[in-house]
């Protein structure tokens, strides 16, 4: 009685209460004990540059460790309040969905206990902290299919400007707490192997890659893809091109390009457009038992990097996508993959599977390859091995546009795609995280 009393008080004042026994008791709480919340909630989240956090990591010493660990640890609350109150902003059926509310509930504990945590003073300390920071990193391994999951079955309820636009200030505050969170464990750890007199490189800084080579990362990426089943997305494909190698990858451009830039987010979405091209191409010419090859273009120009990936896959456009943009929307309406019966059960076994998702490379690879070879571009950037779910282009999107780049998807339909990705390369932009 107690907790149906609270649902209609907290429906009638345009909140919304989670359903379910205890569950809808601790979040009853959460609602009404919000004053911290609020308190967080009123804070303007502090944007960093690459730059900045470059330059930041370069001397670090035991100051500056501590430093970036009470940063971190007064500044992940501010985010994870701001979007806690996004999801109170949404209708009563979105938030009722089982998987939207478990999301809810992980980052309502974790704002509590991050705004619990005591300040940090020593090394040793710090070495907690980092050991509190992996461990949540971890916990949220099923936020992405969990998102993904609640918010295609709500898109009847919602407008496709709205639904996207919130999954992106989720995903977009998602990265940013991750970059911050893992760049202070990357900083810690060399920091920690320098003290003990190892070798350490010069050419990183935290997670940030001071020369990055694209040409590399690109060739990186290919390899592992090259080493994929042919039949690995599950499609049924008769012919020639069943057992036809991976089409080749020619690379052009300016080839000694680098930059200064988070390798993991480069190579996650090189590596999923890279996987869209090969399955496009082998669909597409199923009789050849040489498949077109995949060219890419390097650019440098002055203020970006810039990649053109074209293939012969046969383009973007069908009966359902009309706008190869709708390819990044989580709406039904855009892209109507979202409803699809397989897509949603390969979301809920994900989910449920305690992987989760992490929006990396590796976690994909490790699916496919041996544990000795698994230095993967996805594990890296933070999403988990899964069948077509149809989360790579809009997390590639996100991924490019976090720093101020863009993606953009040309389709040639009938013959192919041209996808052209450009990145910031003097580390001067904002990351691009929204708070409302």
């Amino acid at each position: 009685m107690l907790v149906n009393c609270c649902r209609m008080h907290l429906h009638r004042g345009g909140l919304v209460l989670l359903p379910g026994g205890s569950r809808s008791i601790s979040t009853a709480f959460h609602f009404y004990q919000n004053k911290q919340l609020e308190l967080y909630a009123a804070k303007d989240a502090q944007r960093l540059t690459l730059r900045q956090l470059v330059f930041f990591g370069r001397s670090m010493n035991e100051d500056r460790i501590i430093k970036s660990a009470n940063y971190v640890r007064t500044e992940l609350p501010v985010r994870i309040a701001h979007r806690l109150r996004d999801m109170q902003t949404l209708p009563y059926v979105v938030v009722n969905q089982e998987s939207v509310s478990d999301v809810y509930e992980a980052y309502w504990s974790a704002f509590d206990r991050f705004r619990r945590y005591p300040p940090l003073t020593t090394l040793a300390e710090n070495d907690e902290f980092c050991r509190f920071l992996r461990g949540l990193l971890d916990e949220h391994k099923s936020v992405i299919p969990n998102l993904s999951l609640g918010l295609s079955l709500s898109s009847p309820y919602l407008a496709p400007e709205r639904l996207d636009s919130f999954m992106r200030r989720m995903l977009v505050s998602r990265i940013s707490r991750r970059v911050l969170a893992e760049h202070h464990i990357a900083l810690s750890r060399y920091l920690t192997a320098k003290r003990n007199g190892e070798t350490v490189s010069d050419d990183r800084v935290g997670i940030i890659h001071l020369g990055l080579r694209v040409k590399e990362s690109i060739e990186k990426c290919a390899r592992f893809l090259r080493k994929r089943p042919y039949d690995a997305d599950g499609d049924a494909i008769e012919g020639a091109a069943a057992d036809a190698p991976w089409s080749d990858v020619v690379i052009d451009g300016h080839l000694d390009t680098k930059f200064s830039y988070i390798q993991a987010h480069l190579e996650y979405i090189v590596f999923e457009l890279l996987k869209n091209s090969f399955r496009a191409t082998r669909l597409r010419h199923p009789t050849f038992r040489q498949l077109p090859p995949i060219q890419i273009t390097i650019v440098a120009g002055e203020n970006d990097v810039a990649l053109r990936i074209s293939d012969q896959g046969g383009g973007l456009l069908t009966p359902e996508i009309r706008s190869p943009s709708d390819q990044f929307s989580f709406s039904h309406i855009r892209n109507p993959v979202r409803l699809d019966v397989s897509r949603l059960g390969a979301l809920r076994r994900i989910s449920s599977s305690g992987r989760g998702m992490t929006a990396t490379v590796d976690e994909q690879v490790s699916s496919w390859q041996s544990k000795s070879d698994c230095e993967d571009p996805q594990q890296n950037a933070g999403v988990n091995p899964h069948p077509r779910i149809g989360i790579g282009l809009p997390m590639s999107n996100i991924f490019a546009t976090y720093f101020g780049g863009s993606l953009e998807l040309v389709s040639l339909d009938g013959y192919g795609t041209d996808v052209y990705l450009r990145l910031p390369k003097l580390g001067t932009n904002l990351e691009g995280i929204e708070l409302w």
